[in-house]
């Protein structure tokens, strides 16, 4: 009897559920949806790339899961959410001249002319990354500067914040600039002391070169996203906002995931609202390829950055009095651009880095909030410099600052010269806009700085940079906490998107996107941190990065 007792009990009794896969031994940590911190050793996902249980040690173990590694104890987070970034600028850095690691103007002309002898057939020789902050010529470089170092072909190198562009005289008779060329709204041509163009170009007047310069060719674009994510993901990046996305990289984009090698995640804001109708057309898309792209909003300019004294501010620059720097549109212009966005559902994000412009922005926002009720979550990119009696007006309706960490510890000094010490109580100004009320997003910028989110996060609650200079924080009633500049490259970023259903925690039903990490980052000191090596990156529940 016992013996025909035993099968019926068999299909009586629920056998063990079949988890799909499970990592044990971890230190794991995120954040919930209260900010808290929570702490877990197992996490186990479904099928489909989701994350089902997180497991303490006291909680049973699947029986049979489909798969399981040991994380050998290591620190398991979630992914780093970029909320700024440029991927395709990233991509093509790969691909073309790099001059981010010059500290003079010589070992700029050493390395220009060296690409060149590298590279004979190149008919344009163009590159990024140059700072002449980092030269103390205390002047922007000339054309004749750069015909030293290359004369019988045209040359291009752009700035390393990208709102500035500098070219020889090959490339300046090829554009037809002389004399009588005259920078649009928004832009500034440099001019040697007779009048005429001295080779730099700022913001707007950059289309003048740049409309001849050959456009990347399909295939090409596809390899700078495929350097492109292979660097992002190696940085822990397992999502990002893309600032400034054209119709040629959502192509790229599309061509990607089409193919199944779309490995990131990618928060579209296209470049400008003529890129955002021709890809989106009536509204945002939807998700697509298992939440890997999304249209979500268009990126728009309010003026140009501190470094080429582009930088919109209320009084003139402390050092260069003649200057105020570029407002790139009119009050109308600027309301008319956002209403156009907002009336069809699209977020909108405007970069404002001077007071002025930051000012022009929120005064926009004031009057549009009542077109546009609602959660309209109003982002302002960089927000780097702001009057202090502005500050509590982006906690009025809620407006999240998408800022940069690293840009403080980069731009400290130039700040200070820029604006002298008495303008400087609204400058990333982290902490106050908590206070007041408004959100904060933290990202990179890259390529304009390194993708590095670990030197973000170290920044962003010590305010010192990776020689611990100024000791204490520069202004350091502006550092967040551990705990905030970790939800600044997480669960706050997805916020900023509106991808907070899905992504930037790890709980049941969000995507298991996370990163391995050799570090603990709230019990590391900051020198720690910012050596954090990221060992594994995990997304939709699959390793797309391991390093080797």
């Amino acid at each position: 009897m016992k013996r025909l007792l035993l099968p019926l009990l068999a299909l009586i009794l629920p056998t063990p559920a079949l988890a799909d896969a499970l990592i044990d031994n971890v230190n794991g940590i995120t954040i919930d949806k209260d900010g808290r911190i929570v702490r877990f050793n197992g996490l186990v996902m479904t099928s489909d790339g989701k994350v089902a249980k997180l497991l303490d040690r006291k909680d049973k173990r699947p029986e049979r899961p489909d798969f399981k590694t040991d994380g050998k104890g290591r620190t398991l987070m979630p992914g780093i959410i970029d909320a700024h970034g440029h991927v395709m600028g990233v991509g093509f850095q790969e691909l073309i001249l790099d001059l981010s690691d010059t500290r003079s103007l010589a070992e700029v002309q050493a390395k220009v002319a060296a690409y060149v002898q590298a590279n004979p057939n190149r008919r344009w020789i163009i590159g990024r990354g140059w700072n002449q902050e980092n030269w103390g010529l205390g002047r922007f470089p000339t054309a004749a500067e750069l015909d030293a170092a290359v004369a019988d072909r045209p040359v291009w190198l752009t700035r390393i914040d990208g709102h500035a562009g500098w070219a020889n005289s090959a490339a300046m008779t090829a554009a037809g600039i002389t004399a009588k060329s005259i920078a649009p709204t928004g832009g500034k041509i440099e001019k040697t002391a007779t009048g005429a163009p001295s080779g730099v170009f700022i913001d707007a007047a950059m289309p003048l070169v740049e409309k001849i310069l050959p456009e990347p060719l399909p295939r090409e674009r596809d390899l700078a996203l495929v350097k492109a994510q292979q660097t992002l993901l190696s940085y822990g990046i397992t999502t990002i906002a893309d600032m400034g996305t054209t119709l040629d990289d959502w192509m790229t984009f599309r061509r990607a995931g089409d193919a199944g090698r779309l490995n990131m995640r990618i928060l579209s804001y296209a470049g400008g609202v003529d890129a955002m109708v021709q890809i989106g057309g009536p509204g945002p898309s939807p998700w697509l390829y298992e939440d890997r792209l999304k249209l979500v909003g268009v990126k728009l300019y309010s003026d140009g950055a501190l470094g080429s004294r582009g930088a919109w501010l209320k009084q003139p620059y402390h050092d260069s009095p003649r200057e105020r720097g570029l407002g790139f549109l009119t009050d109308a212009q600027l309301r008319n651009l956002m209403s156009r966005a907002a009336m069809d559902g699209f977020q909108v994000a405007v970069h404002a880095i001077g007071d002025q412009a930051n000012a022009q922005l929120l005064d926009a926002i004031d009057e549009l909030v009542q077109s546009y009720p609602g959660d309209r979550r109003w982002r302002i990119e960089h927000a780097q410099i702001i009057d202090p009696v502005d500050l509590p007006r982006l906690g009025r309706n809620g407006i999240i600052a998408s800022m940069q960490p690293v840009h403080q510890t980069s731009d400290r000094l130039m700040a200070e010269a820029r604006l002298g010490p008495n303008r400087l109580a609204g400058a990333y100004a982290w902490q106050t806009i908590l206070k007041d009320g408004g959100k904060l997003a933290f990202g990179s910028d890259t390529p304009v700085e390194s993708p590095d989110p670990f030197a973000g996060i170290a920044a962003a609650f010590t305010r010192e940079d990776a020689k611990g200079e100024p000791f204490g924080g520069w202004r350091p009633e502006d550092r967040v906490s551990r705990e905030q500049a970790l939800a600044g490259f997480t669960s706050w970023g997805a916020y900023a998107g509106f991808a907070e259903d899905r992504l930037g925690r790890l709980e049941p039903g969000m995507r298991a996107d996370f990163i391995l990490i050799d570090q603990d980052p709230l019990m590391a000191t900051p020198q720690e941190i910012r050596a954090t090596k990221v060992l594994e990156t995990w997304v939709n529940g699959r390793p797309v990065w391991t390093r080797k």
